[in-house]
């Protein structure tokens, strides 16, 4: 069954957070960070700092609505409090 992953990349150049979904989240980093993406090119190199798997793109996209709602502050603590730990295939 494929799982889909709600990300957060962030630019240490430009200090930016950006939030999207996908289901194959490797070959989706690859197209941010080679400028592939309009709205990503001008930040890259992006890196990963946030992913959280859902069972379904529609719980996914539930939840990247909600992330790109909050202001810096807040997506930070998200950040801080689930970051990398939900790779690993556990569903946040």
């Amino acid at each position: 069954m494929v799982k889909f992953c709600v990300y957060i990349l962030y630019s240490k150049s430009h200090q930016r957070y950006y939030i999207g979904q996908t289901a194959d989240l490797t070959k989706r980093l690859i197209r941010h960070n080679s400028g592939y993406e309009s709205s990503t090119k001008p930040y890259a190199p992006w890196e990963m700092v946030c992913c959280i798997l859902k069972p379904s793109r529609g719980e996914a996209m539930v939840l990247e609505r909600k992330l790109k709602n909050l202001n810096t502050a807040d997506l930070t603590k998200f950040i801080t409090k689930y970051g990398l730990t939900d790779f690993e295939g556990q569903e946040a």
